[in-house]
């Protein structure tokens, strides 16, 4: 498989509308790739808090028909990293009829390379310890896996790389390769290398992290964007700035690697309980 991290920066000094158009195009321009993924929250900037309301669209809103169209112009499957979602006021996935209505979601859209809607994640861990994303936005409480016709995507967002049974839940639902769009920051870039090549060797999976470049509201942003192998060897890292990551993998390295080293299949702790014999 061919893979694509689109490393977007976020500029202060571009409208949303007008960055939704550049994504398109950067996504139209990977045609002839297997996936292409996008950041975290990209539309406004992960630590843009104040405008997280005021950006927030319906599930059926207009980054959701760019995006389709764009993974349908270049035949790709997109992750298209999240967006501000208003859900419904029930917590539903039906959208309110406006703005200001229902609770407000950090939500990422998986599409097919015809255009549909292939996957849904509400972000599960929210980062701010009681401020920011923590209290501003909702969580998330189903993990989601995606099937592709060589792989199955688990799907997580930036701060959720810190939860490893997150992730061990996604390999108990058949995931093999781990996808994360972030909006880490660089002063924690560190953190951001080394907990993506974790879940790769707990997992035995492939990673693939990406991350925006930039400032948003003041907070310089990691960038570094990085492919890992199951064995937690970086096939491909990209910089600070914007720039696209393009990387070959093999998906079957993935059951050879568990095959190989069946560590997984000693697992103890986190296992259903037996039920009883009567």
């Amino acid at each position: 498989m061919r893979a694509s991290l689109l490393q977007v920066a976020v500029n202060e000094d571009e409208t949303v509308e007008s960055r939704r158009r550049r994504v398109a195009d950067l996504v139209r321009e990977q045609a002839g790739v297997d996936l292409v993924v996008l950041p975290e929250l990209w539309t406004t900037g992960a630590f843009a808090h104040e405008d997280f309301g005021r950006a927030a669209e319906l599930l059926d809103g207009p980054t959701r028909r760019a995006m389709a169209e764009a993974a349908r112009d270049a035949g790709v499957w997109l992750h298209a990293g999240s967006v501000p979602e208003r859900g419904a006021p029930d917590g539903g996935f039906g959208g309110g009829s406006g703005a200001g209505e229902g609770p407000l979601y950090n939500t990422s859209l998986v599409f097919s390379p015809s255009g549909d809607l292939a996957a849904v994640y509400r972000k599960i861990h929210r980062f701010g310890f009681d401020e920011g994303e923590a209290v501003l936005m909702s969580a998330g409480d189903t993990l989601v896996t995606v099937p592709l016709p060589h792989t199955t995507l688990g799907l997580a967002t930036c701060y959720d790389l810190r939860f490893p049974e997150l992730f061990r839940g996604l390999v108990d639902a058949g995931a093999e390769t781990l996808v994360v769009p972030a909006g880490w920051p660089e002063r924690r870039r560190s953190h951001w290398t080394l907990l993506a090549r974790a879940r790769a060797v707990e997992n035995q999976a492939f990673v693939l992290a990406c991350g925006t470049a930039g400032t948003h509201a003041g907070i310089p942003q990691a960038g570094h964007s990085i492919v890992v192998d199951p064995w937690g060897e970086v096939l491909a890292e990209a910089g600070p700035d914007e720039q696209v990551l393009t990387v070959d993998f093999d998906p079957a390295k993935v059951a050879k690697t568990r095959e190989q080293f069946p560590a997984l299949k000693d697992r103890v702790l986190g296992l259903p309980t037996p039920t009883p014999r009567p």
